[in-house]
Parts: C-alpha cells; structure tokens; sequence
C-alpha cells in the first residue's frame, strides 16, 4: 500500500472523529483554565485523543472487532453490547446529534427566528447528502480523506492562524474547577467527548478501507491501522491545542458559557460578518463527516451480523431514522442521549484496556467478567442518576470509592473485580 494511501486513511479516521462536540470543547476549556491550560489540554488529549486510538487499535487486534471483544465476557453480553454501543453512537443518537449540531450552530446564526420547518428542510438535504457519500464504503477514503478532510482543516487552519496573529489578551486565572489539579479536570473533560465508544465502530471502517487497498495479513493490516491512527491522533491533538488557545487568549471570552458561544464570537471578531460563513463551513464539514463515518460503520455492522438487507438498505434505514431523530430537536436528543453514554462509556473503556492488556495478563474470562459486573453496578448507577433516578441509600453504599463525585467512580472498582476475577478462575 502507497504512503498516500495510509495518510488518506488516516485523514478520513481525523474527520470522522472530529465532530462538532470536539469542536466545542477545546475553547470552553481554553477559556476555563486560563493559565492553567497547558496541564487542562494536556489531560484533555489523553483521554479525547489516546484512549479513541487505543480503541481503534483494540479492534484491529480483534478477530471480529467489537462483538468478539464482548464475548470474551458472555456470547450474549457481547452481542447486546455491540448493538447498544452502534444503535447509541449511530441513529439513535450520534447521526441526529451532529444534524442538529450542525444547524444551530451553521444555520441558525443566519436566521432571525429559527423554525421547525427550517430544521426539516436543512436535515432533509443533510441526510440526503449523507446517504450518496454513505452508499459505497469504498470510495468513503477518497470521499472523506482527500476531499472533506483538507476542506475541513483548511477552515479551521484560517481561523487558528488569524487568531494566532490578532488574538493577544493574556491568560486569565483559571476558574474555580480548574484551581486545584487542572491535569486531572481536563482528563475528565477529555472523557466526556465519548469518542472511545466511537472507535470501537469506526475501527471497522479504518480496517475495511485497508483491506480495500488489497491487504489480508493481519500483521499487516494492523501496523496500517496503527500509522493511520497515529496520523488521525496527532491532527486531533493540533487542532484541540490551538482552538482550546483561541478560548485562553480571545478577548472577552469568559463572557461566554460555551464553547459554541466563544467560536461563534472569535469568527465574528476575526472575519466579522464573513467569520459565520467561516464556522459554518468547518461545522457542516465537521458534522457531515463524523455522520457519514457512523452511519456506514453501522451498516457494515449490521450487514455483516445480519445479511437478509444488504449493506445499502441498512444505510438507507438508518439514514431515515436519523432524520426523523434529527427533528425531534437537538436538547431532546441531548438530555435522552447523554445518560445512555454514560452508561456505556465505562464498558466500552474496561473492554479496551482489558483487550490490550490480554497477551500480558492472559485469555482470562474471569478477569473480565470481574471487571464488568463492579463496573456495571456504578455505570448504571450513574446512568440512572443522569436521567434522574437517584437513590440515595445506594448512593451512599457504593459512593466511598476514589473519583464517585467526578463521575469516575467505576476505575478502582473495575481493577479489583478483574483482580480477583482473575484469581478465582485460577483457583
């Protein structure tokens, strides 16, 4: 396989990846952190950047992806995983998600009173436009890697370095979550962006665009895998720098409450009536990309585990779910979506570290169901208090453990039960 091949592929793994929620973040945390930004971002980018490459390499390691790594808990427990984890990140909730995403922040600002009509019409091209791009898997690396890819770093390239050269208020004093221990608050942060669970679906996507390119020796396929993630990793971490320092040096920007907000403002300031055009372009092209990746990840997913449709009906039914997903509105979709990922997110990162951790520590089953059960008891705890089921006399059996306040509660948890999962399947 060509150089250009691999930095194509690891270009498409970049946009897809690069969705409108890794757009908002950086400068919210920019702006938080102020003179604490560098150990904040630094945090960030372990867990928004390494972990999703982890998990992308965990499924290259992996002989039928993220369904193989749920079985090595239970048949049953892989299977249902996997289709939670692709129904969630794809027309459930990710698809509609970056529709909406993209038409509030890409759309809206042009309009003086946004409707519900409008939002049809803009869903209706978008999910048209995702449906062509989405219907032929193996012209996605051309697609998305040598077209939407450089169209979407070219515009964030223009914003950075004009705010770079205009952009000169120093660094504020970091707020008060950022006071104390600001690496530990931007890992955490890092974590909310749930691109981990997204890797374990575009994996796929990575490893059927090589095999496209002619190569079946899996020893092969996964150094491939590696370079492009690496190349998807290091444009993830530029990009997430130099915004989230447009949030630290913008003037004015601790006025702001997100980072949609401050974007929204340093285009103005830098482009002014032109600088909407500007944030549109990379939010259309941030958004559109990530749905084209997700949605034909989900295809191949479930066209490969259930034939009787074809892969392109399956891009046609998830394409129309997303629409009408999509119209429901995008705080409907965010206050139903974020305590069903908070759920899986946990999971999806024990599976990860346990699958990279396996030629050292052994094919134990034990170790894994040691580590899903105690993480289920406080993913699912967590889930449910998300969606406002909180009860409080368990909350308070389980809420001793390191992190529970952060919502990171399950890590000493799930390390003890593969511990002593792994030992009481070798007594």
């Amino acid at each position: 396989m060509k150089n250009n091949d691999i930095i194509f592929i690891g270009l498409m793994l970049f946009a897809l990846f690069f969705g409108a929620g890794n757009l908002i973040f950086p400068p919210f945390l920019g702006m938080e952190s102020g003179t604490s930004f560098l150990p904040a971002m630094t945090g960030f980018i372990i867990t928004g950047v390494s972990l999703p490459f982890l998990a992308v390499m965990a499924i290259a390691l992996s002989k039928d992806g993220i369904t193989s790594i749920g079985q090595r808990v239970h048949p049953i427990f892989g299977i249902i995983f996997a289709i939670l984890v692709y129904l969630a990140i794809g027309p459930f909730f990710g698809i509609p998600r970056g529709a909406s995403v993209s038409f509030e922040m890409g759309i809206a600002p042009f309009l003086s009173k946004p409707s519900g009509s409008e939002l049809f019409i803009f869903t209706l091209i978008f999910f048209i436009v995702t449906l062509l791009l989405s219907l032929n898997p193996t012209k996605l690396v051309d697609t998305v890697g040598q077209y939407l890819t450089p169209a979407l770093l070219l515009a964030i390239a223009l914003l950075c370095i004009a705010a770079f050269f205009q952009f000169d208020s120093p660094a504020g004093a970091p707020s008060v979550k950022y006071e104390d221990a600001p690496f530990v608050k931007g890992f955490i942060e890092g974590y909310l962006t749930m691109d981990t669970i997204a890797a374990l679906a575009f994996g796929i996507v990575v490893i059927s665009a090589i095999k496209d390119k002619g190569i079946t020796d899996q020893k092969t396929i996964i150094k491939y895998t590696m370079a492009a993630g690496l190349i998807a990793a290091v444009g993830l971490a530029l990009v997430y720098g130099s915004i989230g320092w447009i949030g630290v040096h913008m003037p004015g920007a601790d006025q702001f409450d997100n980072g949609a907000a401050i974007l929204t403002y340093a285009s103005s300031l830098l482009f002014g009536s032109a600088g909407k055009v500007v944030l549109a372009v990379i939010v259309a092209l941030a958004c559109l990309t990530t749905c084209i990746g997700l949605t034909s990840a989900c295809a191949q997913f479930f066209a490969e585990k259930w034939p009787r449709l074809s892969y392109k009906w399956y891009v046609v039914l998830f394409t129309v779910i997303s629409f009408f997903i999509a119209n429901l509105g995008l705080n409907t979709i965010i206050s139903v979506s974020v305590p069903v990922l908070v759920m899986l997110y946990p999971f999806a990162i024990v599976l990860v570290v346990l699958s990279l951790l396996q030629p050292a520590a052994g094919k134990s089953r034990g170790m894994y169901v040691g580590a899903i059960i105690l993480t289920a008891v406080y993913s699912i705890n967590d889930g449910l208090t998300a969606f406002g089921f909180n009860i409080e006399g368990f909350t308070k059996v389980i809420g001793w453990v390191p992190f529970f306040d952060s919502g990171l509660g399950w890590i000493v948890p799930a390390a003890a039960g593969a511990i002593l999962g792994r030992f009481i399947k070798a007594k």
